[in-house]
């Protein structure tokens, strides 16, 4: 009976963790939908080197950066898109 409550502790209490970290990771999606490319390339590129001047590359070019850059700066998809659209212009 014993071991059947604490079981039954743990799982509410995974479960309940599982849903903070959702609704965190909801508010953080927010945060970056209120957000401009411009806004999300001078917060995350120039925190590490100069930024290039945006017609420095191709829009293919700012692509590829784009998904090397992704994976360096743990950028989501979202951001990526965002930045490089800014960008391409």
């Amino acid at each position: 009976m014993k071991s059947i409550k604490k079981l039954t502790l743990i799982l509410f209490t995974t479960i309940a963790a599982g849903f903070l970290v959702a609704m965190n990771g909801c508010k953080a999606s927010e945060a970056v939908a209120a957000k401009s490319g411009a806004q999300l390339w001078g917060e995350n590129c120039r925190r590490c080197h100069n930024a290039p001047d945006p017609t420095s590359f191709s829009a293919d070019q700012w692509v590829t950066i784009g998904m090397h850059m992704q994976t360096r700066a743990l950028l989501t998809n979202e951001e990526r898109d965002k930045i490089v659209n800014f960008l391409k212009q």
